[in-house]
């Protein structure tokens, strides 16, 4: 478990280690995610130092439970979880974002650490539906809403994966309410509260259609 006020690259690499190919193109994202940050908002600023462990690593915990095939990533922001598994486990990866200046940006991370993401900026209920193998979200929204827009991408087999705090069990028991989920909890290895909520099998419930 890692956990402190700040990171490195060597934090990263002592829980997840990565090829010195994958190791540069990280380090250009983080660069240019600081660039970008004098300019615009992309993570909160108290968080900066901390940017290996509460960013980046955080996101590519996920790249262990992930299947094979494309993703879809709601509201991408910075690119956590989305870029950073693009770069990590390969695409597509569909990067969801309506925040032009965002989506700007993800533009450029993908071009200069040259992972195969595919960013869509729009608002995430006027995207039209694909195929797609996983859904992931980070720090968006409770599983309920979650659910209600990854809806017309939830085709049988398809995985989410949602990284999820303390609150994570009272949005489970609010999104039954609508929803059948199977849901496993996974322990987060940067927060010692921090769950990877990993669902599958689900669908609406029948007196909800």
């Amino acid at each position: 478990m890692v956990s402190r006020e700040t990171s490195t690259f060597n934090d990263f690499a002592a829980v997840l280690p990565v090829s010195r190919e994958t190791e540069a193109r990280l380090r250009a994202y983080a660069d240019l995610l600081l660039t970008w940050q004098r300019r615009i908002n992309l993570v909160g600023p108290a968080t900066l130092p901390d940017l290996w462990r509460r960013h980046m690593l955080d996101s590519a915990q996920l790249a262990a439970h992930l299947p094979a095939g494309p993703i879809l990533d709601l509201g991408s922001g910075a690119g956590f979880p989305g870029l950073v598994l693009a770069i990590l486990r390969g695409g597509p990866v569909h990067l969801v974002e309506s925040d032009a200046r965002k989506g700007a940006f993800l533009r450029e991370a993908a071009r200069i650490t040259g992972a195969e993401a595919v960013v869509h900026t729009q608002r995430i209920e006027r995207l039209a539906p694909f195929a797609v193998a996983a859904i992931t979200a980070r720090a968006l929204a409770p599983v309920a809403q979650l659910l209600e827009w990854a809806e017309p991408f939830l085709q049988q087999g398809v995985h989410c994966l949602f990284l999820k705090g303390r609150s994570c069990e009272e949005e489970l028991t609010q999104a039954s309410e609508r929803w059948k989920i199977t849901a496993e909890r996974i322990p987060s290895v940067t927060d010692s509260s921090g769950i990877i909520l990993h669902l599958s099998e689900v669908h609406r419930g029948q007196d909800q259609r």
